[in-house]
C-alpha cells in the first residue's frame, strides 16, 4: 500500500507503508540489512526539491587517508531539537514510519549530496553525539544510482548493492560498531545523487 504525502497535491510522492517489497539479509549472527527497491515513488520531485531548498556545504579540513582536504560531497541536516519542521512534510511522515518499524527514535536526518562519480565517502562506521547501543541507520537513496558497499571492520570481503532512485537501505544490529560502509567513487559519468539518512542523535 503507497502513501502519498501532502506536498505534490495529485502528483504527490508515495512511499510503501506495508514494507511490501522489504529483503532482509543477515550479515552475521548480530547485524542486518534490509533492502526496499523503489520504496519511494515519485523521488524525482522530492530529489528536485531538496536539492534546491537545502543549505547544503562542504566541510573542510578534513583528514582522509592521511591528508587534510575539503570532503569530496555536499551535507546538511536536519535534527528535532533545532524545534523546525522537516524540509518537506513527506520526511515527517517518513520518519514517524521508520522510527515504528524499526522502533528507533531517528530524531535527526543527514544529506548528502554527491553530485558526480568523483563524490564519495570513505569507509567508516556511522558516529552519534550520544552513546547508542545498536543504532538502526536508514538510508533514502534519490538521484543517479551509486554503490554502497558494506565490509567487516577493518577489512575483509565486501558485499555491493547498487541503490537506485527511490531505493530504501537500512543497516541495524550491530552493523555501526562490527561493520563499515563505503560510497565509492565511480569512474563512469554519473548523474547527482543525494542520500538521505534517518538517524538517531
Amino acid at each position: 500500500m503507497f502513501y502519498q504525502g501532502s506536498l505534490f497535491g495529485t502528483l504527490a510522492p508515495e512511499f510503501d507503508a506495508s514494507f511490501a517489497e522489504a529483503q532482509r539479509l543477515p550479515l552475521d549472527h548480530t547485524t542486518w540489512v534490509e533492502l526496499v527497491p523503489g520504496w519511494l515513488r515519485g523521488a524525482d520531485e522530492v530529489f528536485d526539491e531538496l536539492t534546491t531548498t537545502l543549505p547544503f556545504r562542504q566541510r573542510t579540513g578534513v583528514r582522509m587517508y592521511g591528508s587534510i582536504v575539503a570532503e569530496p560531497r555536499l551535507t546538511a541536516w536536519w535534527r528535532v531539537e533545532h524545534g523546525t519542521p522537516e524540509p518537506l512534510p513527506l520526511l515527517h511522515d517518513i520518519r514517524l514510519l521508520l522510527a515504528e518499524r524499526y522502533a528507533e527514535p531517528f530524531d535527526s536526518i543527514g544529506f548528502n549530496l554527491y553530485r558526480d562519480g568523483n563524490d564519495s565517502v570513505a569507509w567508516h562506521g556511522d558516529r552519534h553525539r550520544h552513546v547508542v547501543n545498536n543504532p538502526v541507520i536508514a538510508i533514502l537513496s534519490v538521484g543517479a544510482p551509486r554503490p554502497l558497499r558494506l565490509r567487516p571492520r577493518g577489512g575483509g570481503q565486501s558485499l555491493s548493492w547498487s541503490l537506485g532512485n527511490g531505493d530504501l537501505f537500512v543497516m541495524g544490529g550491530a552493523c555501526q560498531h562490527t561493520w563499515e560502509h563505503t560510497v565509492p567513487k565511480v569512474r563512469l559519468t554519473t548523474g547527482p545523487r543525494l542520500s538521505i539518512t534517518f538517524r538517531s542523535a
